[in-house]
């Protein structure tokens, strides 16, 4: 994978505490501090797949895994799902 690519990270809603379906990056701030540790541009976008993550690069999706699983804040380097999805990127084409 080159050094500095453009990863599009596309994550659906979650159900607040307050019982709110919406949309919410706190759940990603770990895993875009790890990709930009790396280099690589994170661009975010909204789908409409509920609990969903997805990291698309170069228009093929690399990993996926549930909203729900990842870490709240912080900077990602103690959650393992960010360190499978920077392994991933590192060996997509």
């Amino acid at each position: 994978m080159p050094e500095k690519a453009l990863i599009t990270v596309r994550y659906g809603p979650i159900i607040n505490c307050s019982g709110v379906l919406q949309h919410t990056q706190s759940r990603l701030e770990g895993l875009r501090a790890v990709l930009a540790s790396d280099g690589h541009s994170v661009v975010l976008e909204e789908i409409p797949d509920r609990n969903a993550v997805e990291l698309v690069v170069n228009g093929e999706t690399v990993f996926q895994c549930n909203i729900k699983d990842l870490d709240f804040g912080g900077d990602g380097l103690l959650d393992p799902l960010c360190e499978d999805a920077r392994q991933a990127v590192m060996r997509a084409y």
